[in-house]
């Protein structure tokens, strides 16, 4: 039976998309945990540590629960906003798929078809916090590791050169990693969890880069007015 999280990605994406295996498991992992919660308007939103006990574990200078990230599919409408024009394009509504939120100031990833028909991982900043625009991983299971490694947010690449809570990353906020998650990670994928953000993402590129060597921030560009 497929769960909830899964079927309201696939009622959303583009003809040309199709779910990673690994996302449709991390999705069966998060609702077997219970790790989500249903709103009012029908939507579910997953997450890899209970809302309750990473409420609980808060405090001023420290909190549990690694990673925080929140996956829906009732982000996607309204892409043109991100790219600055006044209505959807073929190009844009075909390629891409929001299915996540990176950031409390609005930061999210999606699914991207690139020029080889291979699906990435991308990043799309804010623009009023984060503006890192790049594919963040080539293949899900480089998504789920770089999650895994235990950064407060995925969205800020200043902090991508270090290891988590390092002195010179900027964060005041010590981050109590998600054992739970990166054992499953491990253990379901047989991978190992990198030390840096930047064994992953290549090219932390940002928005306005034209001549980025990120294959996605140089695509967006294209499409943006």
């Amino acid at each position: 039976m497929m769960g909830k999280l899964l079927e309201q990605l696939k009622a959303v994406l583009p003809e040309k998309l199709w779910v990673p295996d690994e996302l449709a498991q991390l999705y069966q992992w998060i609702e077997q945990q219970g790790y989500y919660e249903d709103y009012d308007d029908g939507h579910r939103t997953g997450f890899l540590y209970p809302d309750d006990k990473l409420e609980e574990s808060w405090k001023d200078d420290e909190r549990q629960g690694g990673t925080i990230i929140l996956f829906n599919a009732n982000r996607n409408d309204g892409l043109r906003y991100w790219f600055g024009l006044e209505e959807d394009t073929p190009e844009i509504c075909q390629r891409l798929c929001v299915f996540a939120r990176t950031g409390a100031e609005g930061s999210e990833a999606a699914l991207w078809l690139d020029d080889n028909g291979e699906l990435k991982i991308v990043h799309m900043g804010s623009g009023s916090g984060s503006i890192l625009s790049c594919v963040l991983a080539e293949n899900m299971v480089d998504f789920l590791r770089l999650q895994a490694i235990g950064y407060d947010e995925i969205c800020w690449n200043e902090e991508f050169p270090y290891p988590p809570n390092h002195q010179q990353a900027g964060n005041s906020m010590y981050i109590h990693p998600n054992v739970e998650f990166q054992q499953w990670v491990q253990t379901t994928f047989n991978t190992t969890i990198p030390t840096t953000a930047l064994e992953i993402v290549k090219h932390p590129s940002e928005m306005g880069e034209r001549d980025s060597e990120d294959a996605f921030c140089r695509w967006a560009e294209k499409q943006s007015n």
